[in-house]
């Protein structure tokens, strides 16, 4: 969906815009994916798994932008990606209209600054503004730092899937549900 940027001062006082990705974007976002998943083992891919070209990254921010329920937001800092936030269906049966799904990632250095509560907290006043009911996050169970945004945006653990994942090492991860009554 379209989305009217904003702007907003972060904890360090750096001028944040949060606006909808382009498919302008498209490289960047390729190239945050592939740094991301070096930085946190909180993410659902390994770094070699993110094989995604040009034009199914530029197709995916279009079709974003053109929904009429779905959102991709990124944050810029002095014109430079530092993360993004999406808001989307769960999925496409009306029984479950009323649901969404929300996901953020930042590069490691923006995080704790405010930027990621200020992403979310956006991306819920859209999801209840066209009219979800209910908004629904995994976490992995072990990331107490985003658990605790979570929290205090009103989100409520309902679950853990235990050994969620399997990382490369042979060790595994639980994740966390969580929901948020919009």
């Amino acid at each position: 969906m379209k989305f009217s940027a904003i702007q907003f001062k972060d904890k360090l006082g750096r001028e944040v815009v949060l606006r909808n990705a382009e498919e302008s974007d498209a490289a960047d976002l390729i190239d945050y994916l592939k740094i991301t998943t070096t930085e946190t083992p909180y993410l659902i891919r390994e770094p070699e798994e993110v094989t995604i070209t040009l034009e199914q990254e530029k197709s995916f921010i279009l079709r974003a932008k053109n929904a009429e329920r779905e959102l991709l937001l990124i944050a810029v800092i002095d014109g430079k990606h530092i993360g993004n936030c999406s808001l989307m269906n769960i999925a496409p049966y009306k029984r479950y209209g009323h649901r969404c799904g929300l996901a953020i990632a930042l590069y490691q250095e923006f995080c704790g600054c405010g930027i990621g509560k200020v992403m979310m907290q956006t991306a819920l006043d859209v999801a209840k503004t066209i009219g979800y009911e209910q908004a629904e996050l995994e976490v992995i169970s072990d990331n107490k730092t985003a658990i605790a945004l979570y929290r205090n945006l009103g989100f409520e653990k309902y679950g853990t899937f235990p050994n969620n994942m399997k990382y490369s090492d042979g060790t595994y991860a639980s994740a966390d549900w969580m929901m948020k009554k919009l």
